[in-house]
């Protein structure tokens, strides 16, 4: 079997919205200790992270969003030299400092290279442990701590740049990827399948969801069990049927029962069960070939042995 791939960059642990928020650099270092500490991090392929290049960005988001985050961080260097504010707000509860540009680049550099890394057999698979993450973002907004949709820029990257005609987006975090779906849900070689809680925000997956999104709104405190139940008799037979040629994955773990930021029921095993099931079709249909990148989780416990759960599964540890 291909090795796993390992992308991250240091410059994802600089980005940060201020103390207290729960989108923290923490979180990448509570990933990084479990997989120390378990043994998994040896047996990965780790690799650096190169910086997106603006065109391929450009495939997923419109110029003037690029510009204006371009400009946005220049300004508030200038900002801060002058005795100004560290931070510029986004959304309520989004934020910029002076490292979210470059981290944000990384972010979406990480899946970028994990394509290609995958795509010309180097790795079977690989998992970006970056942020900022990537799925709230919009074609020209960012928001819900979302700068740049790091998983959108690599589908259509691999749809325009390998030549891809058919990919699967699986999305499973507690909140709908509505930035992913604003991307993609006119785009017929893309088949998106994700699961979130709702009623929650972004209150969005609901209304006329396009054809090639398959959308499963699911009740607070579901458990586990229903959940793989839906995955299996609505995600699984979209898939098979789509035969897609390569899968890409915005793994988010804040619906973990541990999570404060959800009130869904799953555990790690749960998913380890969806990164097997989703590892099965792409196995079957795409030469085994998955690039997943960290999305939410927030509980920093729950998200590393989460993180470790689903990296087992990929690289068959």
């Amino acid at each position: 079997m291909g090795a796993t791939g390992y992308f991250t960059h240091k410059d994802c642990w600089k980005h940060e919205m201020g103390a207290g928020h729960p989108e923290c650099p923490e979180r990448l270092d509570a990933i990084e200790d479990r997989l120390l500490v378990s043994g998994v991090g040896d047996a990965l392929d780790r690799r650096e992270a190169p910086a997106a290049a603006v065109g391929d960005i450009e495939l997923a988001h419109g110029r003037m969003h690029v510009a204006a985050l371009q400009g946005l961080s220049q300004r508030l260097a200038q900002d801060i030299n002058a005795g100004g504010p560290t931070h510029s707000q986004v959304d309520p509860d989004t934020s910029m400092n002076v490292h979210t540009w470059p981290a944000a680049l990384r972010a979406a550099g990480a899946a970028l290279a994990a394509t290609d890394a995958v795509m010309a057999g180097e790795l079977e698979n690989a998992f970006c442990a970056v942020r900022p993450p990537g799925h709230h973002a919009c074609r020209d907004q960012a928001m819900g701590f979302c700068f740049l949709n790091n998983i959108a820029i690599a589908a259509r990257y691999a749809l325009e740049r390998h030549g891809l005609t058919r990919v699967a987006v699986v999305d499973f975090d507690v909140h709908h990827g509505n930035g992913t779906e604003n991307i993609l849900h006119d785009d017929p070689r893309v088949l998106m399948v994700g699961f979130f809680q709702h009623p929650f925000y972004p209150y969005s997956g609901t209304e006329n969801p396009a054809p090639n999104m398959v959308n499963l709104p699911i009740p607070a405190y579901t458990k586990g069990a229903d959940v793989r139940e839906m995955v299996e008799t609505v995600w699984i037979p979209r898939l098979e049927e789509f035969k897609p040629e390569m899968i890409f994955i915005s793994a988010g773990f804040d619906a973990h029962r541990e999570d404060d930021l959800g009130q869904l029921g799953l555990t790690e095993s749960d998913f380890s069960w969806i990164t097997w099931r989703i590892k099965s079709v792409a196995q079957r249909h795409a030469k085994g070939r998955i690039v997943s990148s960290l999305e939410g989780g927030y509980n920093l416990d729950a998200l590393a042995r989460s993180v470790e759960a689903h990296i087992r599964v990929l690289a068959d540890l």
